[in-house]
Protein backbone atom coordinates (compact mmCIF):
# COMPACT_ATOMS: atom_id res chain seq x y z
CA UNK A 1 0.00 0.00 0.00
CA UNK A 2 0.98 3.45 -0.75
CA UNK A 3 1.06 5.93 2.34
CA UNK A 4 1.61 9.84 1.80
CA UNK A 5 2.10 12.17 4.73
CA UNK A 6 2.57 15.77 4.31
CA UNK A 7 6.10 16.47 5.69
CA UNK A 8 7.65 19.45 6.97
CA UNK A 9 11.17 18.71 7.87
CA UNK A 10 10.92 15.22 10.06
CA UNK A 11 7.36 16.45 11.55
CA UNK A 12 3.71 16.13 9.80
CA UNK A 13 3.11 19.75 8.29
CA UNK A 14 0.55 21.49 10.29
CA UNK A 15 -1.59 22.91 7.28
CA UNK A 16 -2.13 20.41 4.40
CA UNK A 17 -3.04 23.77 2.30
CA UNK A 18 0.42 25.12 2.71
CA UNK A 19 2.15 21.47 1.94
CA UNK A 20 5.28 21.49 -0.16
CA UNK A 21 6.31 18.22 0.33
CA UNK A 22 5.05 14.68 0.56
CA UNK A 23 6.58 11.61 1.99
CA UNK A 24 5.72 8.73 0.04
CA UNK A 25 6.13 5.13 2.04
CA UNK A 26 5.64 1.79 0.15
CA UNK A 27 3.54 -0.29 3.60
CA UNK A 28 3.72 -4.20 3.16
CA UNK A 29 3.49 -6.89 5.66
CA UNK A 30 3.70 -4.10 8.40
CA UNK A 31 6.93 -2.64 7.37
CA UNK A 32 7.95 -0.07 5.81
CA UNK A 33 9.64 -0.82 2.42
CA UNK A 34 10.39 2.38 0.68
CA UNK A 35 10.04 6.14 0.59
CA UNK A 36 10.64 8.65 -1.51
CA UNK A 37 9.73 12.48 -1.46
CA UNK A 38 7.94 14.47 -4.18
CA UNK A 39 7.32 18.18 -4.83
CA UNK A 40 3.58 18.90 -3.69
CA UNK A 41 1.59 21.48 -4.97
CA UNK A 42 -2.03 21.28 -3.52
CA UNK A 43 -3.12 24.54 -4.68
CA UNK A 44 -3.69 23.33 -8.19
CA UNK A 45 -6.94 21.97 -6.73
CA UNK A 46 -8.42 20.88 -10.09
CA UNK A 47 -5.24 18.31 -10.53
CA UNK A 48 -4.86 17.08 -6.87
CA UNK A 49 -6.66 14.09 -6.70
CA UNK A 50 -5.59 13.15 -10.10
CA UNK A 51 -1.88 14.36 -9.34
CA UNK A 52 -2.35 12.24 -6.04
CA UNK A 53 -3.66 8.94 -7.95
CA UNK A 54 -0.66 9.15 -10.28
CA UNK A 55 1.43 8.89 -7.59
CA UNK A 56 -0.55 6.08 -6.43
CA UNK A 57 -1.58 7.10 -3.00
CA UNK A 58 -4.03 4.97 -1.52
CA UNK A 59 -3.71 6.74 1.94
CA UNK A 60 -3.01 10.79 2.78
CA UNK A 61 -1.78 11.39 6.51
CA UNK A 62 -1.74 15.00 7.36
CA UNK A 63 -2.28 17.95 9.50
CA UNK A 64 -5.11 20.13 9.71
CA UNK A 65 -6.87 20.50 6.40
CA UNK A 66 -9.20 22.62 4.86
CA UNK A 67 -13.49 21.67 3.89
CA UNK A 68 -12.49 22.22 0.33
CA UNK A 69 -9.36 20.20 0.27
CA UNK A 70 -10.94 17.42 2.56
CA UNK A 71 -13.78 17.23 0.65
CA UNK A 72 -12.53 16.80 -2.35
CA UNK A 73 -10.01 13.79 -1.31
CA UNK A 74 -12.95 12.31 0.79
CA UNK A 75 -14.65 12.17 -2.91
CA UNK A 76 -11.74 10.41 -4.81
CA UNK A 77 -10.43 6.76 -3.57
CA UNK A 78 -7.93 7.97 -1.08
CA UNK A 79 -8.21 7.38 2.25
CA UNK A 80 -7.72 10.73 4.03
CA UNK A 81 -6.66 10.48 7.48
CA UNK A 82 -6.43 14.17 8.66
CA UNK A 83 -5.20 16.35 12.17
CA UNK A 84 -2.20 14.32 12.23
CA UNK A 85 0.96 16.19 14.23
CA UNK A 86 4.08 14.70 15.26
CA UNK A 87 7.13 13.14 14.48
CA UNK A 88 6.74 11.25 10.80
CA UNK A 89 9.05 8.17 11.34
CA UNK A 90 6.92 7.28 14.42
CA UNK A 91 3.35 7.96 12.70
CA UNK A 92 4.45 5.67 9.78
CA UNK A 93 5.79 2.82 12.06
CA UNK A 94 2.79 3.23 14.32
CA UNK A 95 0.19 3.07 11.07
CA UNK A 96 2.78 0.35 8.95
CA UNK A 97 1.73 -2.23 12.32
CA UNK A 98 -2.50 -1.65 12.02
CA UNK A 99 -2.01 0.88 14.99
CA UNK A 100 -4.89 3.76 15.26
CA UNK A 101 -3.22 7.30 15.03
CA UNK A 102 -6.05 9.02 17.30
CA UNK A 103 -5.83 9.49 19.98
CA UNK A 104 -1.99 9.80 20.30
CA UNK A 105 -1.16 11.66 17.38
CA UNK A 106 -3.95 13.55 17.10
CA UNK A 107 -3.32 17.64 16.61
CA UNK A 108 -4.31 19.22 20.17
CA UNK A 109 -7.51 20.96 20.01
CA UNK A 110 -8.99 18.49 17.48
CA UNK A 111 -11.27 15.62 18.62
CA UNK A 112 -11.17 11.73 17.68
CA UNK A 113 -14.59 12.13 15.66
CA UNK A 114 -13.76 14.87 14.02
CA UNK A 115 -11.35 13.11 11.67
CA UNK A 116 -11.37 9.11 9.85
CA UNK A 117 -8.29 8.44 12.42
Amino acid sequence: MKVAVTVWDERISPVFDSAHTLLIADIKNEKIKNISYESFHPQLEGRLTEELSLLGIEVLICGAISQAYSTLIEASTILLIPFIGGNVNKILESYAKGNPLAPTFLMPGCREDSSSV
